[in-house]
């Protein structure tokens, strides 16, 4: 296994902490402003969705602190999820729900622009792509 640079490592680092911060969220004093970002045609009680995705968000988030050997792999999966709650995001912008301060269709426009931000973040934060220079399979 081939060491991150610095700047990577602390991006990872970041990351992991965001995500276990925002999965807290999840489940404690945000759960009212990320059941606003459930969209209706989701066939799951949206109290349900909110529990779950903060559970996989802590998950994501420990897993790149506490398996560096296992980066990539957490890299690739933390970039599914943040793909994977993309529509909730659309969601919000398409229905104007307000949350997390996101109470113009401009702010949920904007937002719409740094998910694939995150993506990037966890990809190239954990070396899951791209691939450092010189480094093999």
């Amino acid at each position: 296994m081939t060491r991150l640079s610095w700047p990577r490592h602390v991006a990872r680092w970041g990351l992991g902490l965001a995500l276990v911060g925002a999965g807290t969220g999840h489940l404690t004093t945000q759960r009212q402003e990320f059941q606003a970002q459930v969209p209706g045609w989701v066939p799951l009680d949206k109290d349900f969705v909110v529990l779950a995705s903060g559970v996989v968000e802590i998950g994501l988030g420990a897993a790149l602190l506490a398996l560096p050997r296992q980066r990539r792999a957490m890299g690739w999966l933390t970039a599914a999820f943040f793909v994977a709650i993309f529509p909730g995001n659309v969601s919000q912008y398409l229905t104007r729900t307000d949350a997390f301060g996101l109470d113009t269709d401009g702010a949920r426009l904007t937002r719409l622009y740094f998910q694939p931000l995150l993506v990037l973040w966890a990809l190239w934060s954990t070396g899951a792509w791209p691939r450092p220079r010189g480094e093999r399979g």
